[in-house]
């Protein structure tokens, strides 16, 4: 009897979490795969990407527009993992360092990507974070940030993050003038434009994005195949994306470039991974 009535109890608890979690993950149009964090009082949205192999490097889509250190295209498989629906921005920045950065560009924009962040402020930022949510949030690997990029599983392989059409996607140097957002009319608020396949969003422009590996130009010529994490060691880290500053080549999924840790520059944010 003891045993039957502890079955029905643990039975219980798990529709009764099942349907909290539907509750509250079918709160506006946030996909019920998706998780909500809530930091200080700011909440931001992680989106669920489910794990699968993919060709990364410069495939046929990118035309003739692939730099070396793109090549050579190669298989790799990844797994599951969570990654921010958009870049970290001022707001959720304030509210885990409980300050705004006083190297900010483009000020009083609290939608706007956090800029001028260095590779060793984004690995600050999320130290506190996880400290704050009792979670293990991360920069994402290269290989995750492409695969997301690309819209995973979803993947309709197009140039850019959601789009062949780069002015449906990105902000970039052809086009972020058009409206003026901030003390500086640079980057523009997350999400103002179309999301890709997975519903990410400014994963091409608006501010170019660090990732987890050391920057190696000629790393595709023997990455692992399955979770790479780059090489062990190196001078400078990967960023990823474009950025409003920065033209159509760079903001296509493939495009890879590097920067030495304490770099900061106003088109260069973070996006989180969550293990």
């Amino acid at each position: 009897m003891k045993l039957l009535i502890e079955n029905i109890m643990k039975n219980l608890y798990v529709v009764l979490f099942v349907m909290l979690y539907a509750g509250v993950c079918g709160q506006g149009n946030t996909n019920a795969e998706n998780l909500i964090f809530v930091a200080n009082g700011v909440s931001f949205e992680m989106v669920f990407v489910q794990g699968g192999t993919f060709t990364m490097g410069c495939t046929d889509e990118q035309g003739k527009d692939c730099f070396d250190r793109e090549k050579p295209a190669h298989k790799v498989t990844i797994g599951d993992f969570y990654i921010g629906k958009y870049p970290v921005t001022q707001t959720l920045w304030k509210a885990v360092m409980d300050s705004t950065t006083s190297y900010l560009y483009n000020k009083d924009c609290g939608d706007c990507p956090i800029e001028r962040i260095s590779w060793e402020d984004a690995r600050e930022f999320i130290t506190k974070l996880n400290a704050l949510t009792d979670k293990k949030f991360r920069l994402p690997t290269e290989a995750e940030w492409e695969f997301a990029a690309r819209g995973g599983n979803k993947s309709k392989g197009y140039k850019y993050s959601g789009s062949n059409d780069i002015d449906e996607v990105a902000w970039y140097s052809e086009n972020h003038g058009i409206e003026r957002y901030g003390s500086q009319g640079s980057t523009h608020p997350v999400g103002t434009k179309k999301s890709n396949e997975l519903g990410i969003y400014d994963m091409s422009g608006n501010v170019y994005e660090w990732c987890l590996d050391w920057y190696d130009k000629s790393y595709y010529e023997h990455s692992s195949l399955n979770n790479p994490k780059g090489p062990s060691s190196g001078s400078r880290h990967i960023v990823r994306g474009g950025s409003w500053r920065y033209g159509r080549l760079d903001c296509r999924t493939t495009y890879r470039g590097g920067q030495s840790a304490g770099y900061l520059y106003d088109f260069i944010g973070f996006r989180l991974v969550l293990e």
